[in-house]
């Protein structure tokens, strides 16, 4: 068993990302995820580990810096909260026109403008949807549990290696400033700039006499060349869709009705599903673990056993929602059951949510 602490999400994130092995982490101070960058500081890594932890002039600067120093093949990361996170997208969609491996975290505040410190689900379409310009996407895990936030580091580092991709860690207030007992991994050492030249080719590390020059760049004026590699990120993105979905059934195997949800809201719907139990509702929980890729083959699998109707509970007007129609294709009843502004639904609310919107007709 690995080292037990009792944290918050957000200091369980960033000791992760010590032990994860990165390189650096560029970050900006913003509610409710201003201790990842505080916890960092405090715990001196370069010490450690000889990580860099740098306060950036902005978001902008930060996500930058991300893109510069994983173009040298460098394990890097960045997180902020909602108002940062939309101005980090024009990088972050160069990121992705350059196949560069990054992780970032998102700890969800309501909105829209600077809104509230409190609590959200409303970035799930930025999220998702490629909140930058241009055809991409990324991976997104939704994490559950102060556990999860730790977890979440390392595969997030191994997937973004694996693709040649961003990864976001999107979380909420909830899960970035909950305490809860952490299992922390065994240090990850970081690689040696030697380990870093053989073993990613395509890194830009300097170019020694005889050997083929390396760009990094998302521009290609030619349209055609352009258009292959869009068909090239696609057939990447489509490959992870294949291998990549995650999640998780709870009381599903002879569920009626099923809650949908992911992150704080899968918490709180599992307890719904408890109570619905016991006054005899067969209902069961769908958590997303990855939010993309989204696992739509699997909820049509469990439409064909017979599934009577789908409720997707997210802390937003209605956004997740949508993914869920567009899977079940019609199989069953599917509504939305929202809080959002920052308020927290209860697993009552859940539960006669549930009552009301699908099992009442």
């Amino acid at each position: 068993m690995g080292e037990l602490k009792l944290m918050k999400g957000n200091e369980a994130l960033a000791e992760a990302a010590i032990r994860a092995g990165a390189d650096a982490y560029f970050g900006y101070p913003i509610t409710p995820q201003s201790e990842v960058i505080e916890y960092l500081m405090a715990e001196k890594p370069f010490d450690r580990t000889g990580m860099v932890v740098l306060q950036a002039e902005s978001e902008i600067a930060a996500i930058n810096m991300v893109y510069g120093a994983a173009g040298t093949g460098k394990k890097v990361m960045t997180s902020s909260s909602s108002p940062g996170i939309s101005l980090k997208q024009e990088g972050l969609s160069y990121i992705a026109g350059a196949e560069l491996p990054c992780l970032y975290a998102n700890v969800v505040r309501g909105g829209p403008g600077l809104g509230t410190i409190q609590p959200s689900q409303a970035d799930y379409f930025q999220s998702t949807k490629g909140g930058g310009h241009g055809d991409y996407r990324q991976i997104v895990l939704a994490p559950a549990s102060v556990q999860e936030m730790s977890d979440f580091v390392k595969l997030g580092f191994e997937l973004a290696f694996k693709y040649r991709i961003a990864v976001l860690i999107l979380s909420d207030g909830v899960i970035g400033q909950m305490m809860e007992k952490v299992e922390l991994f065994d240090q990850i050492p970081r690689l040696t700039d030697q380990e870093v030249i053989e073993k990613y080719p395509w890194a830009t590390t300097g170019k020694k006499k005889g050997t083929e020059r390396r760009i990094i760049t998302s521009l290609d004026l030619d349209s055609l060349k352009m258009e292959a590699h869009n068909h090239h990120l696609q057939a990447k993105y489509k490959t992870i869709s294949e291998n990549e979905v995650r999640y998780e059934l709870i009381d599903c195997d002879d569920a009626e009705y099923i809650i949908v949800a992911y992150g704080s809201s899968a918490r709180i719907s599992q307890k719904a599903v408890q109570l619905a139990r016991k006054k005899g509702i067969k209902a069961g929980l769908f958590r997303l673990i990855t939010l993309y890729p989204f696992p739509g083959k699997e909820m049509q699998q469990l439409c064909k056993k017979g599934v009577k109707g789908w409720l997707a509970v997210e802390m937003s007007a209605g956004q997740m929602v949508e993914d869920v129609m567009l899977s079940v294709k019609g199989c069953a009843k599917v509504e939305h059951y929202g809080r959002f502004g920052g308020i927290v639904h209860s697993p009552e609310e859940v539960l006669h949510a549930l009552e009301e919107k699908i099992i009442g007709d």
